[in-house]
């Protein structure tokens, strides 16, 4: 018999709640949904950025990704390259947040995949082929998800807070004459 299955923790938003829910990050989440239909290289650099990898980041993932995304549009028809690219993200967001897998969220709910997931780690070798066939067949949605998860539990980077130091000029001073 296998190990026994971990706890971890629910994605903060469903794969398809392109508008996320009512709370403090709502006008967040529908900038999301604009650029995951719009932008989706955009997004995804975000999504990379703030999970606090190097500097550079944004643009080191943006522009290859959209090179990929316009070659499978472009040759195929549809946006089948790309997410060879950025799936691996989306199973790096998981183990970070201790989130649950798809194939977990199966055996929880029903049953019928659990049984495949014999050790720690099998179950991430079927997570993380879930995550991509999740970008294959639903990329914006994922894309989103991503994001919306994201910016519920890291703060941007360009908006940590630094102090400042204020210098304030004196003010206007006479020159007066020596007598």
């Amino acid at each position: 018999m296998g190990e026994p299955m971990i706890h971890r923790a629910q994605w903060d938003s469903s794969l398809c709640a392109c508008l996320g829910r009512n709370d403090g990050f709502c006008s967040s989440d529908l900038e999301i949904c604009l650029l995951g239909s719009m932008a989706p290289c955009v997004l995804y650099g975000s999504n990379v950025e703030r999970l606090g990898y190097a500097p550079g980041t944004f643009t080191n993932h943006c522009f290859p990704y959209t090179a990929l995304y316009l070659l499978g549009n472009s040759f195929f028809g549809w946006n089948c390259l790309a997410p060879w690219f950025s799936y691996p993200i989306r199973s790096a967001i998981r183990r970070k947040f201790n989130l649950e897998g798809s194939c977990e969220a199966l055996a929880r709910s029903c049953g019928c995949c659990g049984s495949f997931m014999e050790n720690e780690v099998q179950r991430e070798q079927y997570e993380s082929a879930c995550d991509f066939a999740t970008h294959v067949f639903c990329h914006a949605c994922a894309l989103c998800q991503e994001g919306r998860e994201v910016r519920r539990r890291l703060p941007h980077l360009g908006f940590i807070a630094q102090p400042v130091l204020v210098m304030i000029p004196p003010g206007e001073q006479a020159m007066g004459r020596g007598v």
